[in-house]
């Protein structure tokens, strides 16, 4: 385990990730996507954690734009066909250390840009070799609130858990 007390960043995948990786279409074309509400109060808490997040993906997709619009992202990135090259050159740009970025991810695509980061968290039913690469393995399916599990974790593992769930939602827990 790294110290994931220096995490800023958090790189978020959205299909079977954030969703259940299904695509569905209605009869006009539009792609749908079903996202877990379960999944904001981790976009909250690792707000409140001053971790700021991106959402990595490589579809393009309405619903997501809407989704992550109400999630007030810092960075939303969709269409992106080489992940790797894309947080790569990000790092650079925002003098990004390793230890300073997390990643949730669930498939093939997800494993080279996790390479460059020092957490990587998925979801139950991510693929055999991202399970084998994650830090985490959440007990929880993609689309279920797997990432709102997986950023519980790590702000368990700081300590900061507790303190930042009774802060936002003024539970004692």
């Amino acid at each position: 385990m790294g110290d994931w007390q220096k995490i800023k960043y958090l790189v978020i995948d959205v299909d079977g990730t954030m969703t259940d990786a299904g695509i569905y279409y209605d009869e006009h074309g539009n792609e749908l996507k079903k996202f877990c509400t379960k999944d904001a109060a981790g976009f909250f808490a690792a707000r409140r954690a001053g971790i700021q997040i991106m959402v990595l993906t490589g579809r393009e997709c309405t619903a997501t734009t809407r989704r992550m619009t109400e999630m007030k992202v810092d960075f939303l990135v969709q269409n992106c066909k080489d992940k790797i090259a894309y947080l790569t050159q990000f790092m650079e740009e925002h003098g990004i250390r390793r230890e300073e970025i997390g990643y949730l991810g669930d498939d093939l695509n997800d494993l080279p840009p996790m390479q460059l980061c020092g957490f990587v968290g998925c979801p139950e039913d991510a693929c055999k070799e991202v399970r084998e690469r994650a830090d985490y393995v959440s007990h929880i399916k993609g689309g279920y609130g797997a990432v709102r599990d997986i950023v519980e974790y790590l702000l368990r593992k700081r300590g900061e858990w507790e303190s930042i769930a009774a802060d936002i939602y003024g539970i004692g827990i």
